[in-house]
């Protein structure tokens, strides 16, 4: 059987978003650095969030602002402290004169068993994948209110619809993204404001490809039988989804074409949830 681990390039989109500011956290890399390129690439100034080397992220913001011609800003704002994110909002705004458009990406992960899972793994990853969630989305709303427009899209995994062992906390801030989803929606339903969730299985990034690699040399096995017995064991389809087409997602959910769509959660999962 033939893997695809190699990315495929989702179908170039037309600038639907020419005008708009998109605020993108833990976009320095992987899933969050797709989604900033495709937003940028459908004419939407992007504001990048997340850690790493000063020269590393300006090469980032250099290569998206020539590559499509969008103005590219950075927050090294740390998620899991509210007065970082209140200023980069803040910022943000302040700069811009709006916020149209917010993806809450930002996220770590710990496997333990739940009677062995360290207390302070737990509170990190409930304030990085779901309360910093809360914290953008309630100081972004009233920049979104006051334009009567605002798009936001968390991303969520198939573990905010699913459970797997071991992962406690993962699976805890997942589904509670999908209820705060479900909540701001409700309450910006008659304000030209739609609230979405992506639930992604396993996604093609240089972590999953060092996991893949890992998991070989510790078992003993070809990197095939890793990604079609281990990885993807859940994942019906037997390949991974791309940044691309998380990014293609993204910005359809922000686009005219989606403004009846919110509230939803939407799997992005190979069949995964379909069992």
């Amino acid at each position: 059987m033939n893997i695809q681990l190699k990315t495929r390039s989702a179908p170039s989109t037309a600038r639907l978003l020419a005008g708009k500011i998109s605020l993108v956290t833990g976009s320095t890399s992987g899933i969050g650095l797709g989604i900033a390129r495709a937003l940028a690439e459908a004419g939407s100034a992007v504001v990048l969030n997340g850690f790493g080397v000063a020269s590393e992220v300006a090469k980032t913001r250099d290569q998206i602002a020539s590559e499509f011609g969008v103005e590219v800003g950075y927050s090294a704002a740390d998620m899991t402290k509210p007065e970082a994110i209140a200023e980069m909002i803040a910022t943000t705004i302040s700069e811009h004169g709006r916020l149209d458009i917010l993806v809450n990406n930002a996220g770590i992960q710990y496997v333990a068993p739940l009677d062995q899972f360290p207390t302070e793994k737990w509170d990190a990853i409930l304030s990085i994948n779901l309360s910093s969630a809360f914290h953008t989305t309630r100081l972004a709303l009233p920049a979104m209110r006051k334009n009567k427009f605002g798009r936001i899209v968390n991303i969520a995994s198939a573990h905010g619809l699913v459970a797997s062992p071991f992962k406690a906390a993962y699976v805890a801030a997942k589904h509670g993204i999908v209820g705060l989803t479900k909540v701001a929606a409700l309450e910006t339903a008659e304000e030209g404001i739609t609230c979405n969730a992506i639930c992604p299985g396993y996604v093609y990034t240089p972590l999953v490809e060092a996991q893949i690699d890992g998991q070989a040399k510790a078992h003993g096995i070809s990197r095939e039988q890793v990604v079609h017995d281990v990885l993807l064991a859940q994942q019906p389809n037997k390949r991974f989804a791309t940044v691309e087409e998380l990014g293609a997602l993204t910005v359809f959910l922000a686009s005219d074409a989606a403004a009846s769509i919110t509230g939803t959660a939407l799997p992005v999962d190979g069949g995964w949830t379909a069992h």
